[in-house]
C-alpha cells in the first residue's frame, strides 16, 4: 500500500544518506555534491518518485572538516534531512524536519559491541569493474546487507585514496569498507516491491567549512525521536 511504499522510500534515503556520509584523507575540509536516483517497475512507486525527484532525481550536499562530516538533503516526502557523524567518537546527529511528524532528531553513539554485531550481518566481496569518476580510480566491491529478514544488495566503486568514516548507518560495515564509494547501484526488495537506486558523486570543491555545521547539539525547537527496535541505541 501507499503507507508501506513511503516507508521503502525513507529507508532508501537513510540507507543513501548514510553510506555517502564519509571524509576523505587527502580532502579534509570542503564540499561534496551527489546525484541520487531511483528507478522500480512498480507504477505507483514510479509516479511517487517522478513528483519528488524529478527526471533529473536529488541533489544531495556533503560537508567535511577532519573526521566530522554533515550530509544535507530534501524532497517533499521527508521535508529537510541533516545528518551531522563525528567518526572519532562514533557518534552522530539526524535531524528530520518532516511534512508528517514535524521536527525531530535523533542522536547516537555507536559501542563496539553494537559494530561487532552488526558487522556479521555484512559481506563485502571484490568485483572486477572499475570506473574512473573525477579522477579516481574506483574498483568494484559488492556488498549484502541482511537486516530484519529483508536482503540489500549493493554494487559500490571504491576509491581507496579517501578513507570511510562511521555513521549511523555504515556502522553496519564497520571496518569491512576500506574506501570511499563514488558511485554505486543498490538493488532493494521490500514486500513485493523492487527498487533500484543509483548514486554518484559529481563535484568536489575544497573550501572552509564553519565548525557550527557538525554541531552534535539538537536546534531548539526539535524532540527526540525514538528509534526503531533493531537498530542502533540512543544515547
Amino acid at each position: 500500500n501507499i503507507q508501506n511504499m513511503k516507508k521503502l522510500v525513507l529507508l532508501s534515503f537513510a540507507l543513501v544518506f548514510g553510506l555517502m556520509t564519509f571524509a576523505q584523507e587527502k580532502f579534509e575540509e570542503g564540499k561534496i555534491k551527489m546525484t541520487q536516483k531511483m528507478t522500480t517497475d512498480n507504477e505507483q512507486m514510479k509516479a511517487m518518485l517522478k513528483q519528488m525527484m524529478g527526471e533529473e532525481g536529488m541533489q544531495i550536499t556533503m560537508y567535511i572538516k577532519g573526521d566530522k562530516s554533515r550530509v544535507e538533503m530534501n524532497n517533499p516526502m521527508s521535508g529537510d534531512m541533516t545528518f551531522i557523524a563525528h567518526s572519532d567518537e562514533r557518534k552522530s546527529l539526524m535531524l528530520m524536519d518532516n511534512p508528517y511528524m514535524g521536527k525531530k532528531y535523533t542522536l547516537t553513539n555507536v559501542s563496539e559491541e553494537e559494530m561487532d554485531e552488526l558487522e556479521e550481518n555484512v559481506v563485502i566481496e571484490e568485483g572486477t569493474e572499475v570506473k574512473t569518476i573525477l579522477g579516481y580510480e574506483c574498483k568494484e566491491h559488492i556488498v549484502t546487507v541482511s537486516q530484519d529478514g529483508a536482503e540489500v544488495k549493493m554494487k559500490m566503486f571504491i576509491t581507496d585514496k579517501i578513507a570511510p568514516v562511521m555513521t549511523q548507518q555504515t556502522a553496519m560495515l564497520g571496518d569491512k569498507l576500506k574506501g570511499f564509494p563514488m558511485y554505486m547501484v543498490i538493488d532493494m526488495n521490500q514486500q513485493g516491491v523492487e527498487m533500484t537506486v543509483t548514486a554518484e558523486v559529481t563535484e568536489l570543491s575544497k573550501e572552509e567549512v564553519p565548525d557550527g555545521k557538525f554541531s552534535l547539539t539538537p536546534p531548539e525547537g526539535y524532540s527526540e525521536m525514538q528509534v526503531p527496535q533493531g537498530q542502533l541505541q540512543k544515547n
